[in-house]
């Protein structure tokens, strides 16, 4: 198939859910053949399933990004599906599909703090260290994490997920740094409030379009909003671009 992944291989962890799905859709599309990474077997292999139904080579995979066995296995049954790595998604993270409390920074549980951190941050790092021995050895690698606005600007009673989605900021910045020399490419996207709910409720859907009053382009944002620049950062076209975060809000956050 024809199109600017033609030939690579693409991991996206949290592929089977939301805005992970969208990636996967979008980057199979261009070409590049699929590894679901997903906490939730049976969302990973539907979502690889209508992939392949559509025509596109893509695995399912049940992944925890928070452990270390668990992301070795993922980068092991992609070399042994497709042969190579060329391209990591760190999508993964608590937020919607996988739920997290909405309180002050002083009434969040200990242990959900750590959970968070575990998942969002850590698992940005376990995923990458499981991948960059195959990209290392090809000198050719695409990491792109997944941050969020509110890591730029703030968001109340949320603290911890702001907090481990600023850590990916500076993560990205030295993995960049770290992985240049071996031709890997390492970069951010931070989305706006995006509707990637599935079957949302009424107040999601009002809050989601309560956030267009906040951007220039003012309507809701949706997963698709988000594919273009994946697609560019895992291509080619972004071969001298490394250490960067792009924000795709609409212009809600302008830096």
């Amino acid at each position: 198939m024809a199109g600017r992944l033609a030939g690579r291989v693409a991991i996206i962890t949290g592929g089977g859910h939301g805005i992970g799905k969208a990636y996967a859709l979008g980057m199979a599309r261009e070409g590049a053949k699929i590894v679901v990474a997903e906490i939730d077997a049976i969302a990973a292999e539907t979502a690889a399933a209508d992939l392949r139904r559509q025509g596109f080579e893509a695995i399912a995979v049940r992944t925890d990004v928070a452990d270390r066995a668990s992301v070795e296995t993922m980068a092991k049954r992609a070399v042994e599906a497709f042969g190579r790595i060329d391209i990591l998604v760190n999508n993964a993270a608590i937020f919607a599909t996988v739920p997290m409390s909405r309180s002050p920074f002083d009434e969040i549980e200990i242990e959900e703090w750590d959970r968070m951190m575990a998942v969002n941050l850590r698992g940005a790092w376990l995923a990458s260290r499981a991948v960059v021995a195959h990209m290392r050895a090809r000198g050719y690698g695409k990491i792109i994490n997944i941050s969020s606005g509110t890591a730029l600007k703030g968001s109340a009673s949320r603290i911890h997920y702001v907090t481990s989605k600023a850590g990916v900021l500076g993560f990205t910045r030295t993995l960049a740094t770290e992985l240049g020399k071996d031709g890997i490419c390492v970069n951010c996207i931070a989305p706006g409030s995006t509707l990637s709910e599935e079957n949302p409720s009424e107040s999601i859907v009002k809050m989601r379009a309560a956030a267009a009053e906040e951007r220039a382009l003012k309507r809701t944002q949706t997963p698709e909003d988000l594919v273009g620049a994946i697609v560019f950062f895992a291509s080619s076209e972004s071969d001298f671009i490394t250490g960067q975060t792009l924000v795709v809000d609409g212009g809600a956050c302008m830096h």
